[in-house]
């Protein structure tokens, strides 16, 4: 029998909101509102039972399983961006979201070269797809510098004076202090760039709060 992972985003009141919405209106609000998650993570919601049991069946090892789960619902928000259900297809039969994202799913078994398992550092449980598009989303706007101290910490579980000790191994002038003060502004900047709807139905600070603490905050993962 196939194991799902528990969608407990589903349960949100921001998400349940959303369930009357056909697949294709669901696809024009995600494209229309980029700033906004709730969409992207409603069509998780509908279809991520879909798309983990076609990995399932391709894909023996259960760390790898939710890798690979993340990676084509990484492909699957970019992609999703410039979609148009209208265009058809080669045969000029016109697409349904569900067929699509299967066709997307099959593509990415296809393609992706799985990492060892013992070199994924990817957890299903503390990062769903959704949350995690929108931090790497979030990581890719933030300076270099910081963003490396942040992926140390969280990935890694590195101290303040080992980071400062790595850093000051490729050139960079730094003390454990400034690490510290480079995580704090690294959290700060995370909390701003994450949409507010993402943290509030993964993190639960509230829409808009701008001070959330560390705690509240998704962990980063370097994968």
């Amino acid at each position: 029998m196939v194991q799902l992972p528990n969608f407990s985003e589903t349960n949100h009141p921001m998400i349940q909101s959303l369930f009357h919405y056909s697949d294709r209106e669901l696809l024009t609000l995600f494209q229309r509102y980029p700033d906004q998650g709730k969409y992207f993570t409603a069509i998780y919601c509908r279809y991520g039972s879909i798309v983990y049991s076609l990995i399932q069946h391709q894909v023996k090892s259960p760390v790898q399983v939710d890798y690979l789960f993340v990676l084509t619902w990484r492909h699957i928000f970019h992609e999703l961006r410039g979609l148009d259900l209208s265009a058809g297809n080669r045969e000029n039969v016109q697409l349904t979201l569900q067929t699509w994202l299967i066709n997307s799913t099959a593509l990415c078994i296809k393609s992706c070269q799985l990492p060892q398992v013992e070199s994924i550092h990817y957890s299903l449980q503390i990062s769903p797809p959704p949350l995690w598009v929108y931090v790497q989303q979030a990581l890719n706007l933030m300076p270099a510098l910081i963003r490396i101290c942040l992926i140390m910490e969280q990935t890694f579980h590195w101290s303040n004076t080992r980071i400062a000790a790595y850093m000051q191994a490729e050139g960079e002038s730094i003390s454990p202090k400034d690490v510290n003060s480079l995580l704090k502004e690294a959290y700060r900047q995370l909390d701003n760039l994450l949409p507010a709807d993402i943290r509030s139905i993964y993190c639960y600070s509230e829409p808009g709060n701008q001070n959330a603490s560390e705690s509240q905050l998704p962990k980063v993962s370097a994968n």
